[in-house]
């Protein structure tokens, strides 16, 4: 699985109600979820993400509550993969069960600028920033994972293998 797009970047600490604000956990739909995704931190996020763009952030991403809204909201936004120094664990697990590729990659995010194109392989964990020409290593996906990215997630896997 590879994917390519533009930066957009985040520091430490990005909490699920930074990325999804509570007032909108009664919205089950994703594309309108991803309209309010980063709101909180820049009210015109979503209008600026194009489709495959990707969030590079710096520690601790996904902390607070375990709203699966918020891998819902950041896929529904068109975001295609979010890289960070770390996740919140919850989170983390969360975004695999919605089918939202993250990677923990350390020093990432003092690298990489927002803008920066970035290409991603999943199944090697290997990232490549295009505008700088710079190669990071991060752990790649077990098959496993991946079969549940590809798929959607976990309950459209689940459907799938019936």
């Amino acid at each position: 699985m590879k994917l390519k797009g533009k930066v957009w970047k985040f520091g430490n600490n990005i909490n699920t109600d930074d990325i999804i604000a509570a007032k909108y956990l009664n919205i089950i739909d994703s594309q309108e979820l991803g309209r309010h995704c980063m709101e909180s931190i820049d009210g015109n996020f979503a209008k600026k993400v194009a489709s495959g763009d990707v969030i590079v952030a710096g520690k601790n991403f996904g902390c607070g509550s375990s709203r699966e809204h918020a891998p819902l909201a950041i896929k529904g936004c068109g975001i295609s993969c979010v890289i960070a120094e770390t996740f919140a664990r919850i989170f983390y697990r969360n975004c695999i069960n919605m089918g939202l590729p993250i990677l923990e990659c350390p020093g990432i995010a003092e690298d990489v600028k927002e803008g920066d194109g970035l290409e991603i392989d999943l199944s090697q964990g290997t990232i490549r920033n295009l505008s700088q020409d710079k190669g990071y290593a991060s752990q790649p996906f077990p098959e496993f994972m991946r079969e549940l990215i590809q798929a959607g997630g976990l309950m459209t896997w689940i459907k799938n293998i019936r």
